[in-house]
Formats: C-alpha cells, structure tokens, sequence
C-alpha cells in the first residue's frame, strides 16, 4: 500500500503517522521586547522532539498582533489565524513568566481572544521567575479550568537566579529534564484521551 501511495503521489506511511500524531502547541506567553521565553520554547521543543510522540510546534503569540479584548472589529486577520491555529492543536505547553504575581496581559489577552478552540483539551505548564514562576503558574491553572483545557499536575519551574546568566541567558539545570519528559507524557496521555470528547 505504501508503494502504491508512493507511485500514485498518495501520502506515505510516515506521513500517516504524523498525521495520526497528536499536534502540541508550546505557546510563547510574552511578547515584550528582550524577552527570554523563545529560548525557553526552543529548549522545551528540542526534548520534546526527541521523544518523537507527536508533532509540537511554537507558538509566538507575537506572531498574531491580536487586539485588546474589546476593542478591535473582531475582523482582524489575526483573530481568524489564531482561532485557526488553536483549532488545530490538541493540546499545549504554556511557556509563562511572571509578572507582579501573575500572567502577562498579552498571554491573558490571547487566552481571552477564543473559546470553544480551548474546550476539551490538556496543557502543561513551564514557568519562570524569581519563585520559578509559580504564582503565575496557579493564576493560569484557574483560568485554564473556566476555557475547560485540563492542566497536568507536573510543572518545571525555572529560576531566574539558578538557570539564567545574567538573567537573561537560559542555562537550565540538568534536573528539570524529569519533570519536562514526565508533564509531556501527562500532556500527550491526556489530550489522547480528550480529543475523544471533540
């Protein structure tokens, strides 16, 4: 079949088993200038392909130029992308930083640009911040249950003082490799078994 495929400009059998993977969004939460959460993106992607369990992707939330919540047309084309994006993922990896105990306002303000797009599926949680992020970590968890995205309970945080240079160079410790392979086998066991209810 796999020839046949082949011969007839059909898809192969590794492009079925992409196809059948699962698509994880590892979505970037800042968009400020300097900002240190592609590095932490980039690392987080690089153990995840190597596990080869499904297809991630970064997310730039940048990338979209969405409006303040409210105050757009609601016809940006930005909106469209990002409902078409989010669509397509089965679940997620929230790269956040913390900022006065909390989100960003531009990751909130993606979070409430969409709806039914979150429902039902799963998403981890890698932080950063002077606590490793942690505050920021619990205010996301709360809004994430009101979009009904299932967030799994193992969650690496980061240390601005231990793993940046200068608090700006990522230099991650060898111990958070665990805890990222064991919240990715959480993310893909649960948006699997969620992507039943869709």
């Amino acid at each position: 079949m796999g020839f046949l495929n082949k011969l007839f400009g059909g898809s192969t059998n590794e492009e079925e088993k992409q196809m059948e993977k699962l698509n994880i969004g590892i979505i970037l939460g800042s968009t400020r200038q300097g900002r240190v959460s592609p590095q932490v993106g980039k690392w987080v992607k690089e153990i995840a392909d190597k596990r080869g369990d499904a297809n991630y992707e970064i997310v730039d939330i940048a990338d979209f130029k969405l409006p303040f919540l409210g105050e757009g047309t609601g016809e940006e084309p930005g909106l469209k992308a990002w409902s078409e994006k989010l669509a397509s993922l089965d679940g997620f990896v929230f790269i956040v930083q913390e900022y006065n105990h909390s989100i960003t306002g531009a990751l909130k303000n993606a979070l409430d640009s969409a709806r039914d797009e979150w429902n039902n599926k799963a998403a981890g949680i890698v932080s950063y911040g002077s606590t490793g992020g942690a505050r920021a970590a619990e205010h996301l968890r709360g809004i994430l249950g009101e979009l009904q995205v299932a967030d799994v309970r193992i969650h690496p945080t980061l240390s601005l003082f231990t793993d940046f240079e200068n608090f700006s160079e990522f230099k991650p410790a060898e111990l958070h490799l665990d805890n990222m392979n064991t919240m990715l086998d959480q993310v893909n066991a649960w948006s699997g078994a969620l992507k039943t209810l869709r």
